[in-house]
């Protein structure tokens, strides 16, 4: 029931992500973004993957951790990207 109950938190907040991902692309700033808030959510998905196997709980929510990592890490290069077209908008002004 664990696993069901933690899976469950996973893909709550795991839905924002891509969400929050599409709207960054589009945006094309980096200015409403945090990356100490980006790398420290980044840090918690590598944590509880730690915690997965310490204990050695390879199961289906080790797949959810990874997939939400994966879509954190994606915001985070596009933040950098989004950087850059800061940096050359700047430049422009």
């Amino acid at each position: 029931m664990s696993n069901i109950l933690e899976t469950a938190m996973l893909i709550c907040f795991g839905l924002s992500w891509p969400l929050n991902l599409i709207k960054n692309i589009k945006a094309k700033t980096a200015k409403a973004v945090s990356l100490k808030f980006l790398l420290l959510i980044i840090l918690g998905y590598i944590c509880g993957i730690a915690a997965k196997f310490v204990t050695h709980q390879y199961n289906y929510v080790l797949a959810v951790y990874f997939l939400n990592l994966a879509i954190v890490t994606a915001n985070l290069i596009v933040y950098f990207i989004n950087k850059k077209h800061d940096a050359r908008n700047e430049i422009k002004e």
